[in-house]
């Protein structure tokens, strides 16, 4: 017989029928009546299932009776009404066939509220308790949401480098690849290390963003999008920031900065509805016991017209709030967490897309507007969380971005196939960046962006 999901025997089947299930024992309870209930979950819902498991089973007092959390059975059986409250059938066994036991005084993960920080210790069972198990659900619809949107909308799915010798953001927080002995690399002749004789010949790192190698895709063959593993080797110990995080960065050819704002709220409605859509028992266990603002906030988000306002307006809003700062804003310097929510939470109480940001704190590939000033940059706000999503029109004149890089101090030797896109039919083009955790994060309300990954990379920990 072919195994049955449990989302599948809760949801659609019908009453009558033979099923085979297998999963991880939740619970068990046993009646003086010589019968025991199972409570038995398989991941494909947060809900567990109900086993009777009758007395005159072979293997009820050598086995069945022994069971405790953790412990992985296979279940054949007649699917029956349940009498029980708030689950409409359950399984009256005809078997129980137990694959591997779990030692209850060493199996980590009881049938009780663990912290969050104790779970990170345990990421490698930490999935079979209610709240990872439904985050890993959200996380995995978040990301066939992604691909769907952009397949319905004819975006190529690109596959970028992990391995580049180039730095997108300019901030050398990238982490180093090589073959060389570390305890004793080759030096040239003025006691420099030797990097001719590393593997590719030349200083390489962990991409920070496959932006660049995306633009040369969409210079060629429209819109286009990737998702993959990004890497920053900062020192940040916060619960927003992580050394190793997925990335989704579409690039629109013949679009600017409008096109790429319009994009962006469509992009993250499309994402946020399906959540709501097909994930509501896992939504509602959020709401419960994590935020329970959490479906009010996100509803709002796809029921919303996003509000669009300059960096010089922003900065004005708040200069006029009256409250405290802990980072006063200033014309000039980059928008903190706490002024991107007090925009997003109290000023509108809705997402916000940010336009057009002072050219000295972006970088060098970003638009430079006609007043020389402000570059052509957005940042999309939203409650809670601050900026989820980061993106521009791309300089697509050859000398302002040859000027931007000069600025910036960048050799444009280092560069010279990404500028061939700006000598060889340049077109205007736009793009941003969306990290899959902070959506995750948001979409789940959790506090900590190590809790919505199943094995964090942070300072000082890659452990698992």
């Amino acid at each position: 017989m072919k195994r049955t999901l449990i989302k599948n025997a809760l949801n659609d089947l019908a009453p009558g029928g033979q099923v085979k299930l297998a999963g991880w024992v939740r619970t068990l309870r046993t009646s003086g009546g010589g019968f025991s209930f199972l409570a038995i979950n398989d991941g494909s819902c947060l809900a567990t299932i109900q086993v009777v498991a009758d007395g005159d089973l072979d293997n009820y007092e050598s086995e069945i009776t022994h069971l405790t959390a953790g412990c992985s059975v296979v279940v054949t059986g007649e699917l029956v009404e349940s009498p029980a409250k708030g689950q409409r059938v359950e399984v009256k066994a005809s078997e129980v066939r137990v694959l591997g036991t779990a030692d209850a005084d060493k199996y980590p993960i009881q049938p009780k509220r663990h912290t969050f920080e104790f779970l990170r210790s345990q990421a490698h069972l930490r999935a079979r308790t209610n709240t990872f198990g439904s985050i890993a659900r959200v996380r995995n619809r978040i990301c066939s949401a992604i691909h769907e949107f952009f397949q319905q909308r004819d975006f190529l799915y690109v596959h970028t480098p992990i391995i580049t010798a180039s730095d997108c953001e300019g901030a050398g927080e990238m982490f180093r690849v090589t073959t060389i002995d570390v305890g004793a690399p080759p030096r040239t002749d003025d006691d420099k290390i030797d990097w001719g004789q590393d593997f590719f010949a030349r200083p390489t790192y962990l991409t920070v963003s496959g932006q660049l190698e995306g633009e040369t895709y969409a210079c060629a063959l429209g819109d286009v999008y990737t998702f993959g593993p990004t890497f920053r080797a900062e020192n940040s110990n916060t619960p927003r920031h992580l050394a190793e995080f997925w990335m989704i960065e579409p690039e629109v050819a013949f679009a600017d900065l409008s096109d790429d704002a319009d994009l962006a709220e469509d992009f993250l409605k499309h994402i946020f509805r399906a959540v709501l859509t097909d994930c509501d028992e896992d939504m509602q266990q959020f709401n419960k016991w994590i935020d329970k603002t959490l479906l009010e906030t996100m509803t709002n988000i796809v029921d919303s017209s996003f509000e669009r306002v300059t960096y010089t307006e922003a900065i004005k809003l708040l200069k006029a709030a009256n409250r405290k700062w802990e980072y006063e804003p200033a014309w000039g310097n980059d928008l903190q967490t706490e002024h991107e929510r007090f925009l997003a939470e109290e000023t509108f109480g809705k997402p916000v897309i940010i336009t057009d940001y002072p050219s000295t704190i972006k970088p060098f590939y970003m638009r430079l507007s006609d007043d020389g000033r402000t570059v052509a940059a957005m940042d999309v706000l939203v409650p809670k969380i601050g900026e989820i999503i980061g993106g521009s029109q791309r300089e697509e004149r050859l000398d302002v971005v040859l000027e931007r890089m000069k600025a910036q101090d960048l050799n444009p030797d280092d560069y010279w196939w990404y500028l061939d896109l700006r000598r060889y039919g340049t077109v205007p083009h736009a793009g941003f960046g969306l990290g899959l955790e902070r959506t995750v994060q948001f979409a789940t309300g959790m506090d900590n962006i190590r809790d919505v990954i199943p094995y964090p990379r942070t300072p000082r920990n890659a452990e698992f």
